[in-house]
């Protein structure tokens, strides 16, 4: 499933084809995708001006000027592919639609921007611009880990007295909004911090030392695109690259990247998800 830096990347992408543009025309080819869509979803968007996409964790949020906010999940498979329309240096023409294209938007200056997804695990719903923040996806949802709302106090707050392993913490999305399995597995590896020690046994000093690892992992992953497994594309077509430098996720057996470290990385299962990390460093 992508994470934050994966929808980021997909927000930025489809940023400079959307904001400021008037739907001409929304098409939604079935009732459902995870989720029932929303009534009228279809009329509710034509004729609609996008004021601005933003993310909150996983989600796109696209507002428009009917004060509706188009809320967006990817899901396991979902892409939202922009055709028609230069993006960098790449140029779709805008095809025939596919079997999975689910939603296309067709925008006041030609381009086509269709949300396909073969799983079907994605998402979209409307909501009132002024309510978005209490959506039922959204509400329960904890800081952003590149805002300042996460910062060291809280965090260690968070994590103090807590009897789960700090990597089922960190995924807790009422902790912290976005990380994903990929990116605590770096993040707990930067710190060495094992994937398995109670986030309650935590020194203050090493539940600190997250907050800057969290973002540092997370700004080098949006740099590089993201990271592409399985089905996930940027909104241009592209691949991310950021699996690339992994350090342990998908490393099972090899050697640990940690200077100095003669370790290797070992796989383990947590709450049914794979965990990567160094026995040697991480402790």
């Amino acid at each position: 499933m992508p994470e934050l830096p994966e929808v980021e990347t997909v927000r930025r992408g489809l940023a400079p084809v959307m904001e400021g543009r008037v739907i001409a025309v929304a098409q939604v080819n079935r009732p459902d995708l995870r989720w029932p869509l929303p009534e009228r979803m279809a009329e509710r968007l034509t004729g609609a001006r996008v004021i601005g996409l933003g993310r909150r964790s996983k989600y796109i949020l696209v507002a428009l000027s009917t004060a509706e906010t188009l809320i967006i999940h990817l899901g396991m498979s979902g892409r939202m592919i922009i055709a028609g329309k230069t993006t960098g240096q790449f140029l779709h023409a805008a095809p025939v639609a596919a079997k999975h294209d689910h939603v296309i938007l067709e925008m006041d200056d030609g381009t086509r921007i269709t949300f396909n997804d073969a799983r079907r695990f994605g998402a979209m719903d409307l909501c009132p611009s002024d309510q978005v923040e209490r959506h039922r996806l959204l509400q329960d949802l904890g800081p952003e880990p590149l805002g300042n709302s996460l910062d060291e106090d809280y965090l260690c707050a968070r994590l103090k007295g807590r009897n789960t392993p700090v990597k089922a913490a960190l995924l807790d999305q009422r902790v912290v909004a976005g990380l994903g399995n990929i990116y605590v597995c770096e993040v707990l590896h930067r710190c060495g911090i094992s994937p398995r020690r109670k986030a309650g046994r935590l020194s203050q000093r090493r539940a600190a030392s997250l907050v800057p690892a969290i973002r540092t992992v997370l700004d080098e992953a949006i740099l590089a695109g993201g990271s592409s497994l399985r089905d996930y594309r940027q909104a241009d077509g592209e691949l991310g690259y950021f699996q690339h430098a992994f350090r342990v996720y998908g490393r099972e057996g090899q050697a640990c990247r940690t200077p100095g470290c003669d370790g290797q990385v070992r796989r383990i299962v947590q709450s049914g998800r794979s965990t990567y990390y160094c026995p040697a460093c991480q402790t």
